[in-house]
């Protein structure tokens, strides 16, 4: 099973507002970026996205590091609130709505086939691949914005 490196964020200007996300993807010396983004949404969802689109970018089954800085990503994984919201018919503990459903099925369902770990890492505090996914999804905020 290949070992891949990823790392992630999302951005938006305004929450809700235009937004973007950036990926990078590491597997030995070979390194690719992505982006994109969306003209109405939050933060938190391209956060989700970055992920998503990052996994989704794989051709087979992986063993994934995920390092991003989204407390809301890392903890709702590693923590398995998200599982629990998808027993509970995507409601919290507290019965509300969880937000975002639909990208949490689709990164759950990318979860059952990669071999994934997370880490969080602290955000604009100098981590090289962090930083520079800040900018690609910073860079991709900026093509939803009206001029």
């Amino acid at each position: 099973m290949k070992k891949i490196e990823i790392f992630t964020d999302g951005a938006c200007s305004g929450n809700p507002g235009p937004g973007g996300w950036g990926a990078i993807l590491r597997y030995k010396e070979h390194v690719k970026e992505l982006s994109g983004g969306a003209p109405q949404t939050t933060n938190n969802r391209m956060e989700l996205t970055a992920v998503i689109e990052a996994l989704e970018a794989l051709n087979e089954p992986c063993e994934v590091v995920i390092t991003s800085d989204s407390r809301y990503v890392i903890d709702a994984i590693k923590k398995g609130w998200a599982r629990s919201w998808q027993k509970k018919g995507w409601r919290k503990s507290d019965g509300k709505p969880a937000l975002n459903a639909d990208l949490w099925e689709r990164l759950l369902m990318l979860l059952d086939i990669h071999k994934a770990s997370f880490i969080w890492v602290r955000g604009h505090e100098g981590h090289p691949e962090n930083e520079r996914c800040d900018e690609i999804a910073v860079a991709a905020t900026q093509k939803f914005k009206q001029t």
